[in-house]
């Protein structure tokens, strides 16, 4: 009689550990879909007792795409979060998740509804960073309508079509930064507030949230009329050159979007970074070392790798059936950074 295959010859056989058959077997932890596939095609080979388990188990857990509709595909931030994302439907345990990432360079509202409906076309939910416009609200209702399910990244949309949004919470990143320039500043003077688009909504409440604090609690500061650069640091750059050179008493800048590369660059070629409180957005490497020569004062960073996994686990749950009311909002609070404690 021959002897009864075991564990461990099906671990050698496919090329594995024990500890991961065991996960396949008990879906204990996540196992990427190939390795349970060669798991399951050792079983096969050998004749192991269990083979129609772990079949089982293959099944119970279905295949859901997940597409994830970003921006700028060179930006330092997208590209993290892109990884975030991949990594967090690929770890998923309550579904065999294939993530569908794309990026969007031009940002202008029809070219951002045309890739919600192609892609939306290709997935079972879809998460989006986009500017509020009838144009991207149209394409979303479009494709809701047709079973698809819609959430929110970053920057929530006025449509009620989308199930969900997860991002950092503006308003306290507003009124935190306030703070900071606030008491860092080293006497009153004018502060220069930039923003990418006021059709990002989490940016239009970031800004509010800043100008509502100054005025409550700052007074004594002058707050100039907000410049749009489109997340776009060439734009940043030139705005925050002409900023310093205009306003000799500028003693703040907050930037609430994106372009942190033209407001560091400006703030160095200006010499300005000793006299102006500048805090902006995302912990990336040149955020990080303007933070460590001075050049900048705060960071306020996304939590990218607890937004990727709430953001996969709540599509996760709408693909599965799960019914959400439309006000379903996950606030996050930003990452503070300084010099101190990068």
């Amino acid at each position: 009689m021959s002897k009864r295959a075991t564990i461990a010859d099906l671990a050698r056989k496919a090329g594995v550990s024990v500890a991961t058959v065991d996960r396949v077997l008990n879906r204990r932890l996540p196992v990427r879909e190939d390795t349970a596939l060669r798991v399951v095609a050792a079983a096969e080979a050998i004749g192991y007792h269990a083979t129609g388990l772990l079949r089982q188990r293959m099944t119970e857990v279905r295949q859901v795409t997940l597409g994830f509709l970003l921006q700028k595909r060179h930006d330092d931030f997208y590209k993290a979060l892109a990884a975030e994302l991949s990594q967090a439907t690929k770890s998923s345990t309550s579904i065999r998740g294939k993530p569908v990432v794309e990026f969007m360079d031009e940002l202008v509202p029809s070219f951002i509804a045309a890739k919600i409906r192609e892609i939306g076309a290709r997935v079972d939910v879809l998460a989006v960073v986009a500017v509020d416009h009838p144009l991207v609200s149209e394409a979303i209702e479009e494709i809701v309508v047709k079973g698809k399910f819609v959430l929110t990244l970053l920057s929530g949309l006025t449509t009620p079509a989308c199930f969900g949004h997860i991002g950092v919470d503006a308003r306290k990143a507003g009124r935190t930064a306030a703070w900071t320039i606030s008491k860092l500043a080293k006497k009153p003077g004018k502060i220069g507030i930039l923003l990418g688009s006021h059709r990002y909504l989490s940016q239009e409440t970031a800004e509010i949230s800043f100008r509502s604090f100054m005025r409550e609690d700052a007074p004594e500061f002058q707050l100039l009329e907000p410049l749009v650069n489109l997340d776009d640091q060439r734009i940043a750059y030139e705005a925050v050159v002409n900023m310093i050179s205009s306003n000799k008493d500028l003693v703040g800048i907050y930037m609430c979007g994106g372009g942190m590369e033209g407001l560091i660059r400006a703030l160095r070629d200006e010499k300005a970074g000793d006299r102006i409180v500048a805090v902006c957005n995302e912990l990336m490497p040149v955020t990080r070392s303007a933070l460590i020569d001075g050049t900048i004062d705060m960071v306020l960073s996304t939590p990218m790798t607890k937004l990727a996994a709430l953001a996969v686990d709540a599509m996760a749950r709408a693909a599965s059936g799960e019914r959400f009311d439309g006000s379903s909002q996950v606030q996050l609070l930003a990452e503070l950074f300084i010099s101190e404690n990068i």
